[in-house]
């Protein structure tokens, strides 16, 4: 019996639908494990077709492009270590989740995922069948059991494999990234070992798929939970992992070590690899937006300075009468200080054209919120003429606050093809950008000085669509609304839960009806990174029509 393993482990990121892409890049990793002497070389989750695929593997003729592509891959990668990908794969009339064991040329073993995730932005169960709990399969004279993902995140997989044979367990797996999720993944792992006896490899894709993102955080735990190789967040990486055959079994040698930053750099590192990875994916490679002088566009800003590079970022300020002359000097000097380009665009000429082209039908009527959306509104129209002419995709600047009640206005502000911001409560927004000025990391292309000027981010907020507009006139300070709505949305509370928690009854039922009539608009904006387990979009899913209320 061989006394040594060498697993090659690839925390890549695939393109979704790049087939060829995505091959070509487990060949490479291939070619490094074989030139390393490995065994076995490791992918992970869905890497042929990219994850999630959604709907796309219900689509046959999708779903056999994979499986040729993984057959070719196994041709390909004949002569040398075994190869493990995911893959869709049609068995029958059943479609599964697989993860494809490749060796000498052929495929000799499909495992098929059987627990099928259906919460949060997972939605397998009406897109695959589930397969059934199995053994393990050879790599050489070595057994190798594989849950799949969401198979380790149950203790029947895993005892199966290990009371069938398994030496050691390898999980491939697609798992997107939100706040705290590594201590989530590890805790759950920590006890399969434990159950079971037997060392786990732990395998994550990295990069940014439209809303969502993987952090990689690739690990190997040794029984009773000892970490012994722990691969950086948020980055490419090929590793090797070594296990040795003792008298109580296969162990891992210690490896690689990388310690993870705090989730304040991890939201912001998950926000610049999304608008990178994004852009990068659809075949942006320039970006702009409004810049208003506020915090939510500085922010907005620096990360796709810091995402793209200065030089593919436009800022663009859209001033009128009701612009501070505070807004201008800001504006001016958060784009000098990041150092892209900058256009001054006033909006009075138009504005007035257009306010003349209604006046006949606003005869006798007062100016109310009609006029202050004209304004979002013409500058929503100048910022995406200049991104059809310029060819840069719009960034839109409302963070989670104002996404949740709708302090932000549809087909004006909210305009764009991305958000990098709108899982950020205003709070964290100010929180992020002090962190951001003062710090500064080699996967940043942005400056290493602070780049937000400070008065940004002391002055209080407001969208400047009239005299001494402050965004306190209309919503309960900042501190007050986020404490309501990570009550209500993240934490799915009641009224009740908002009272306990001191909160003004008042209020709580305010941001439950604003949150409640905005439904329409979230249905209608852009994209933008998941940070938290409960981001809008496929992570809280409601009714635009709905007139229930909380009454507790």
């Amino acid at each position: 019996m061989a006394d040594r393993f060498r697993l090659t482990i690839a925390q890549l990121n695939p393109v979704l639908g790049d087939l060829a892409g995505n091959a070509a890049q487990a060949r490479d990793a291939w070619e490094q494990g074989k030139a390393a002497g490995a065994d076995m070389v490791a992918l992970p989750e869905m890497f042929i077709a990219g994850y999630s695929p959604q709907d796309l593997p219900s689509k046959n003729a999708f779903t056999l492009d994979c499986m040729a592509a993984v057959r070719q891959l196994a041709e390909d990668c004949a002569d040398g270590p075994t190869l493990a990908i995911g893959t869709p794969w049609v068995e029958g009339t059943e479609l599964y989740n697989a993860y494809v064991i490749c060796r000498g040329g052929k495929i000799t073993t499909q495992v098929f995922k059987h627990h099928l995730p259906n919460y949060e932005v997972f939605d397998e169960l009406r897109i695959y069948d589930s397969g059934p709990i199995g053994g393990p399969y050879a790599v050489g004279n070595t057994r190798v059991g594989s849950p799949v993902c969401e198979d380790a995140w149950y203790e029947d997989v895993a005892e199966t494999l290990a009371e069938t044979g398994a030496e050691f367990l390898l999980v491939p797996n697609g798992s997107p990234y939100h706040r705290d999720k590594y201590e989530t993944r590890l805790n759950k792992m920590v006890a399969r070992v434990i159950e079971t006896g037997l060392p786990l490899i732990y395998v994550n894709m990295t990069g940014g798929q439209d809303d969502q993102i993987f952090d990689g955080g690739s690990f190997v735990l040794n029984p009773h939970g000892q970490v012994a190789v722990q691969l950086p967040v948020f980055e490419e990486v090929v590793a090797h992992v070594d296990l040795e055959r003792t008298e109580s079994g296969w162990r891992a040698l210690e490896g690689d070590f990388t310690r993870h930053p705090d989730s304040m750099e991890q939201d912001y590192n998950a926000m610049v690899v999304a608008l990178r990875d994004y852009c990068r994916k659809t075949g942006f490679g320039k970006v702009l937006l409004g810049l208003s002088g506020g915090i939510d566009s500085a922010l907005v800003a620096t990360i796709a300075v810091d995402a793209l590079g200065a030089g593919n970022v436009r800022c663009v300020m859209l001033p009128s009468e009701y612009t501070s002359e505070h807004s201008l000097e800001d504006a001016k000097a958060c784009a000098e200080a990041l150092g892209c380009h900058y256009d001054f665009v006033p909006i009075t000429p138009g504005r007035d054209a257009i306010t003349a082209t209604l006046a006949p039908l606003f005869e006798g009527l007062k100016p109310d919120l009609t006029e202050e959306n004209i304004q979002s509104r013409l500058r929503g129209l100048l910022l995406m003429a200049m991104s059809n002419k310029f060819g840069e995709m719009l960034l839109t600047t409302g963070n989670k606050s104002e996404v949740a009640v709708g302090y932000a206005t549809i087909y004006g502000d909210m305009a764009g093809g991305y958000n990098p911001i709108k899982d950020l409560y205003k709070t964290r927004v100010f929180d992020i950008c002090r962190w951001r000025n003062a710090n500064h990391r080699g996967w940043m292309s942005g400056p290493g000085a602070a780049p937000i000027p400070e008065r940004i981010i002391t002055k209080p907020p407001s969208a400047e669509l009239r005299a001494d507009q402050k965004d306190s006139d209309s919503l309960p300070d900042y501190p007050v609304l986020d404490g309501i709505l990570k009550i209500l949305v993240d934490d799915d509370g009641s009224i009740a839960d908002c009272v306990a928690a001191g909160y003004d009854r008042a209020d709580a039922k305010k941001v439950e009806h604003l949150l409640y009539i905005s439904e329409y608009k979230r249905f209608q904006s852009a994209p933008g990174a998941r940070l938290s387990k409960r981001a809008f979009w496929l992570d809280r899913r409601y009714p635009i029509v709905n007139r229930w209320r909380d009454n507790s």
